[in-house]
């Protein structure tokens, strides 16, 4: 495998945990019978499940990718829960929000580049 591949692996592992982030919001909205099931349910156990996933893959990564390349791609996760507040909860994008968005996809590009 070449780093290109590793770096398609460590984007896959923030999102990874974007979705774990929003199983995490989607069971904090629902309501529970109890507060051990507020925190012992399918959602948050298979978040954190997903966490752990996305840690494994991250050491992965970093065995070809280096360090310093680790907090740009990370800064994708918040595009990424962005688009899925807006795809699964219907919430609106707002006006900094698509800033944001500009602002850390040309970070990214400038570092690449």
């Amino acid at each position: 495998m070449s780093d290109i591949k590793y770096i398609f692996l460590l984007i896959f592992s923030v999102f990874i945990s974007a979705v774990s982030q929003i199983l995490l919001k989607k069971s904090a909205l629902e309501k529970h019978g109890s507060w051990i099931r507020e925190y012992l349910n399918v959602k948050v156990v298979f978040a954190y499940f997903l966490f752990f996933c996305a840690v494994l893959i991250d050491l992965l990564a970093l065995r070809y990718v280096p360090v310093s390349f680790v907090p740009v791609i990370e800064t994708s996760s918040y595009i990424f829960v962005i688009a899925f507040s807006r795809f699964i909860f219907k919430e609106k994008i707002s006006l900094k929000q698509y800033l944001a968005i500009v602002l850390i996809l040309a970070g990214i590009i400038i570092y690449v580049i």
